[in-house]
């Protein structure tokens, strides 16, 4: 992608970046807010799932996983009260993702790991035998989570312009196309394809700030 839209992308409060905004986790304690729900899927889905699988999981499992943490989300979301101090959204559905992973591992192997009364999900669970070593959650999640802001934001605009003028940006930016070829292809203007990039970036810019601005 472009410098401009890398330069966006680039967080500067670490805690802040892509968290859930707060009028969203209040809809959400109303769980009969479809929007509100569907909103919130829409989102997160694909994180959960491609860090499922990331982490080892099949298809399946992996789509079980995403569907037990929207659950779990559900289940606590009307306890939730954010607080700064406590850490951030984005390091609980973190935590709360990695427990929902490791019981599809536990499912595999059930008589591997028998939670004790006292393990809490907002800590580390214990890895399995057939987790991979090598793979790091906090590393993962914090790259996985910029790129699924960045996602986010993209498809959002791509529903608020014309299909032409995102057909052009798509080209141009994100399958870095020469212009000349795209002109061919298109049949459109260089300053046509330079005025379409500049203004879906700067709709991909504020989609990204209105998604920071209120962390949770």
């Amino acid at each position: 992608m472009g410098n401009d839209c890398n330069s966006s992308d680039q967080c500067e409060d670490k805690e802040g970046c892509f968290s859930t905004r707060l009028t969203l986790l209040n809809r959400l304690k109303d769980l009969n807010d479809q929007s509100g729900w569907r909103d919130f899927f829409n989102t997160y889905w694909r994180l959960i799932y491609n860090t499922a699988i990331k982490a080892g999981l099949t298809h399946s499992e992996a789509e079980d996983a995403v569907q037990d943490t929207i659950m779990t989300v559900a289940e606590k979301i009307p306890q939730l009260e954010y607080d700064q101090d406590k850490g951030s959204f984005r390091g609980w559905l973190l935590n709360t993702t990695r427990w929902r992973v490791n019981d599809q591992f536990r499912k595999r192997k059930p008589d591997h790991y028998t939670p004790k009364s006292g393990d809490k999900e907002t800590e580390h669970p214990p890895l399995l035998d057939n987790f991979p070593d090598d793979f790091n959650w906090d590393e993962y999640w914090e790259q996985a989570w910029q790129k699924n802001l960045m996602d986010v934001a993209i498809e959002r605009v791509k529903q608020e312009v014309s299909p032409k003028n995102f057909q052009i940006f798509d080209l141009y930016v994100l399958k870095e196309w020469p212009i000349s070829k795209i002109s061919k292809s298109l049949g459109v203007s260089r300053g046509q394809i330079y005025l379409a990039k500049h203004r879906i970036l700067k709709r991909i810019q504020k989609r990204i700030k209105k998604l920071k601005e209120k962390p949770i």
